[in-house]
C-alpha cells in the first residue's frame, strides 16, 4: 500500500482526521485540511506582522514585499471599483493572501493544498457573493436589482436579458470556485504523475535512470509552472472579487 501511495496522484488530496470529533451525530473532526488552513492563516499573519513591525522609513526586503502586496491589491481594487471600493480592502487583501499562501504551501512535498478542494474554494466564493448581495441590498435596497436590468435593452428582449443576467450572477460562485480548484488540482496531479514516472523508471537500473531524465525535466518545469500558477490564481481570484464588489457599489450598468 505504501508503494502504491507514492505513485497514486489522488492520494495527496485525501482528507484524514487528526483529532476525531463527533457532535450531535455530525463529524466535525479536525482534519489535515483544517490544519493547513490554520497554518496558512498563521504563516500569512506572521509574515505580514514580522515584515511591517519595524515600519522603517527605508523598507527592507520583507517590508518591501508587504508594501508591494498592499499596493498591488489596493490598485487592483481602485481600478475595478473606484475609491469607494477601498472599504472592501481588508476582505480582498485577506482573500488574496490566503489563496496565495495556501497555493505556495501546497508546493512543498508532503504538504496539503487546501485550494485543491472545491468545498474550500466554493466557501471563499460564497463569501464574496454573499458580501455583494448583503452590501448591495443594504446600500441600494431594491435598486440593487438594476444590476439585472441593463440600460438600453428593448422591452421585448428584457425578460430574456434579465434571465441571462440572473443566471450569470448565480453562476459566479461556481465559476470563481471551480477555476481555482481545477487549476490547483490538475497541476498537482500532473506534477505527481511525472514524479511517479521518475520513481518507476529509476527502478529499472541504468537504462531506466537514463529514461527518467525527460520526466524529471518535465517535473522541474511543471514545478516552476505551478509556482507561476499559484500567484496567477490568487490574482485572478482577487481581481474577479473586485469586479463583483463593483456591482454591489454601482449596480446600474
Amino acid at each position: 500500500m505504501a508503494a502504491a501511495d507514492k505513485v497514486d496522484p489522488i492520494h495527496q488530496f485525501q482528507i484524514h482526521p487528526i483529532i476525531p470529533l463527533h457532535i450531535g451525530g455530525y463529524d466535525v473532526s479536525f482534519t489535515n485540511s483544517a490544519l493547513f488552513m490554520v497554518v496558512t492563516v498563521l504563516v500569512a499573519s506572521a509574515f505580514l506582522y514580522m515584515s511591517t513591525a519595524s515600519r522603517a522609513l527605508i523598507p527592507g526586503r520583507l517590508q518591501s514585499v508587504s508594501e508591494m502586496a498592499y499596493e498591488f491589491v489596493g490598485n487592483m481594487l481602485r481600478d475595478a471599483a473606484g475609491k469607494q471600493g477601498m472599504q472592501f480592502f481588508p476582505l480582498v487583501f485577506s482573500l488574496f493572501m490566503f489563496v496565495l499562501v495556501a497555493n505556495l504551501i501546497g508546493l512543498f512535498p508532503y504538504f496539503f493544498t487546501v485550494t485543491s478542494h472545491i468545498i474550500v474554494t466554493f466557501t471563499l466564493a460564497a463569501l464574496v457573493i454573499g458580501t455583494v448581495l448583503v452590501y448591495g441590498f443594504a446600500k441600494h435596497g431594491l435598486g440593487f436589482l438594476k444590476l439585472f436590468v441593463p440600460h438600453g435593452v428593448p422591452g421585448y428582449l428584457l425578460p430574456l436579458v434579465v434571465a441571462i443576467e440572473i443566471i450569470s450572477f448565480v453562476s459566479r460562485p461556481v465559476s470563481l470556485s471551480v477555476r481555482l480548484f481545477a487549476n490547483m488540482l490538475a497541476g498537482h496531479i500532473t506534477l505527481k504523475v511525472f514524479s511517479g514516472f521518475v520513481v518507476s523508471l529509476s527502478a529499472f537500473g541504468a537504462v531506466g535512470i537514463a529514461g527518467s531524465v525527460l520526466p524529471l525535466a518535465m517535473a522541474v518545469a511543471l514545478t516552476a509552472l505551478e509556482l507561476l500558477v499559484a500567484f496567477l490564481q490568487a490574482y485572478v481570484f482577487a481581481v474577479l472579487t473586485c469586479m463583483y464588489l463593483n456591482d454591489a457599489l454601482h449596480p446600474s450598468h
